[in-house]
């Protein structure tokens, strides 16, 4: 018995031993199989080179903290040198605020920091000695992304505006070894030539407007690209890239930009810019004669620019003064916005402020509102026989609204005894230099001595028989002949009188179509029949300075006068927009002929 159960359990014995390792096997297949982690982004340098930039270094370092890219795989690589502004201090309040939220930062200073370069004739020129203090600044940042063993580098101007947040994400994505993104001015202007002569300066090229007006998109080769680009350093070629020294075999002007393109070359490497987005903005170069101060507005104007379609707001992690704000040359400015139309307001305040212009907000009355016991008892009756003239339609309720809510600042300008306002809607872009051209303008009208009442600042030309004229004795003015839109005017206090003297109220028309009848200028004599004295003393601005945000067509587009109800009739709707005739932007746009040639006209 004891034997039997001794084989029996060597029997059990061999058989676990058999058994066991399957059964284990089998436990470890019940597991589940663990998935494999996403790989870690690239590790990228951002390298910053900042000179006299305190007005552009709020906006410029708020776009790069909004990068939708993670902060703890980047380093910033900063430099800054011959400073008359608060650049260095600002770079290193920057750089403290925001240290732990990057992988590293590095500012770079000169020792004993002089505001200018010895060989220079401003802030806006280029000396030999300043191309080559920039060539190795640059290359100082590349020697220091490659010591890191950083995956890319990112150089960057620092009155670049890089609004669109993936702009990092898709250049990484192009897969391309010298890469950069289409910025954008309200020029032609931009960060890459399309064509290069054999000394290494620009040349047209017939395909660089396409590209530049989104008419081709995509990643085109270039000879040429500037001002903001990426650098793949973990291509075999970048090794070979370099700002300085100069190539031995380089023989064009000593130029930072000039000397990379010949780098590029001789590397074997291509340059692409990317255009299949909208990625940020650009100044205009200035000329060496210019100063900071003309700087600093036309970066202004950048920002104007790109607040249009973004909301740009500066650095969270410095502290910056507001920028001192007056009225101009006027004793008040308007601006005339809807309650309803937060965007538009929050931009054009936004706008106003970057300009340093003090503005006071009048709320439009809204057509959508009005009705037609309102209507009567404001005595609002509309001009006999008027149609639109490309819809057959009468007045829409919009335009109505449109019109009180001017009625009411020429109402306003009497009754505080103002000598000269200046008007804007709220769907306004500004020109280059705006409020020193504006300011210009109105000081030469003074001194001239010339008799005014209302001057277009923004408006559409509509020449159909005979070029404007130019006003004798002030630069940049014309006559007008019949045009549509108030963007903006100046307006007198006379010439708010004689508006009001008019009364339109009882005889109304869109306020665009009423303007030229009281300057003696619309071709409908039937209309001006309504209207006896019609000696409305206007002028215009010439350049323009003020133009629509957006035209027919175009994205963000929306016209609160057009789509609304007839006048008379709330059931019936209309959505026919007179911008879509109006707003064609070569249609009618001639330039003024000169009334002598002794009197050369010249942009501001």
């Amino acid at each position: 018995m004891a034997d039997l159960r001794a084989s029996g359990k060597l029997l059990f014995g061999l058989l676990l031993l058999q058994t066991w390792p399957c059964f284990i096997h089998t436990l470890i297949d019940l597991e589940p199989v663990l998935q494999e982690t996403s790989l870690l982004k690239p590790k990228v340098v951002i390298a910053v080179l900042a000179r006299n930039a305190e007005h552009s270094l709020p906006y410029f370092l708020g776009c790069i903290e909004r990068l939708d890219y993670p902060k703890d795989r980047i380093s910033i690589w900063a430099a800054t040198d011959h400073n008359i502004d608060n650049t260095t201090a600002m770079l290193h309040e920057w750089l403290s605020g925001v240290e732990l939220l990057y992988h590293s930062v590095q500012l770079q200073t000169m020792e004993e920091e002089k505001s200018y370069y010895v060989d220079e004739l401003g802030p806006k020129h280029w000396p030999e000695s300043r191309f080559t203090r920039v060539m190795k600044l640059r290359q100082a940042a590349l020697t220091s992304a490659r010591a890191q063993w950083a995956d890319y580098i990112l150089f960057a101007d620092s009155d670049n505006l890089l609004t669109n947040t993936q702009v990092l994400n898709h250049l990484i994505a192009e897969n391309r070894t010298l890469v950069a993104p289409m910025l954008e001015s309200r020029t032609l202007y931009s960060n890459f030539w399309c064509g290069m002569t054999s000394q290494g300066y620009y040349k047209r090229a017939q395909h660089y407007v396409p590209i530049r007006n989104w008419k081709r998109t995509g990643c085109h080769p270039v000879p040429m690209i500037h001002s903001t680009m990426l650098i793949d350093l973990r291509r075999s070629a970048s090794a070979a890239l370099a700002f300085y020294p100069l190539h031995h075999y380089y023989l064009w002007a000593l130029d930072d930009i000039m000397a990379f393109a010949f780098s590029a070359r001789q590397a074997g490497v291509q340059m692409f810019l990317c255009n299949q987005e909208h990625y940020g903005y650009l100044p205009l170069p200035l000329e060496t004669k210019q100063t900071l101060e003309e700087e600093v507005e036309s970066f202004s104007h950048t920002v104007t620019e790109a607040l249009i379609d973004f909301k740009m707001e500066t650095s969270h992690y410095l502290h910056t003064a507001s920028k001192p704000k007056d009225t101009m040359a006027f004793n008040q400015v308007y601006l005339i916005n809807l309650n309803r139309r937060e965007d538009r307001r929050d931009r054009m305040l936004r706008s106003l402020e970057v300009l340093g212009i003090d503005v006071t907000l009048t709320g439009a009355v809204d057509g959508k509102t009005l009705n037609s016991t309102q209507l009567r008892a404001l005595g609002i009756e509309m001009l006999p026989g008027y149609k639109d003239p490309y819809s057959d339609r009468v007045l829409t309720k919009g335009e109505i609204g449109c019109f009180l809510s001017h009625y009411s600042i020429w109402k306003k300008v009497v009754e505080l005894q103002q000598q000269q306002v200046l008007v804007l809607e709220d769907d306004v872009r500004f020109e280059t230099n705006f409020k020193s051209r504006l300011n210009t303008i109105m000081k030469d009208v003074k001194q001239s001595g010339l008799q005014w009442d209302l001057i277009y600042v923004g408006r559409k030309r509509l020449q159909i028989k005979h070029p404007e004229r130019w006003v004798e004795g002030v630069k940049n003015l014309v006559s007008p002949d019949y045009s549509y839109w108030t963007l903006g005017y100046v307006l007198s206090l006379e010439g708010a009188k004689t508006l009001l003297e008019a009364q339109p109220l009882s005889k109304m028309l869109p306020v665009d179509e009423f303007l030229p009848v009281m300057f003696n200028k619309h071709p409908k004599e039937e209309y001006m029949s309504h209207f006896k004295a019609r000696d409305l003393k206007a002028f215009s601005v010439e350049p323009l300075l003020l133009f629509p945000t957006h035209y027919t067509g175009e994205s963000g587009y929306f016209s609160d006068t057009e789509t609304s109800t007839i006048w008379n009739d709330e059931t019936v709707d209309t959505d026919w927009d007179r911008h879509h005739v109006r707003g064609d932007r070569s249609r009618g746009d001639k330039t003024p002929t000169p009334v002598s040639e002794s009197s050369p006209r010249e942009e501001l």
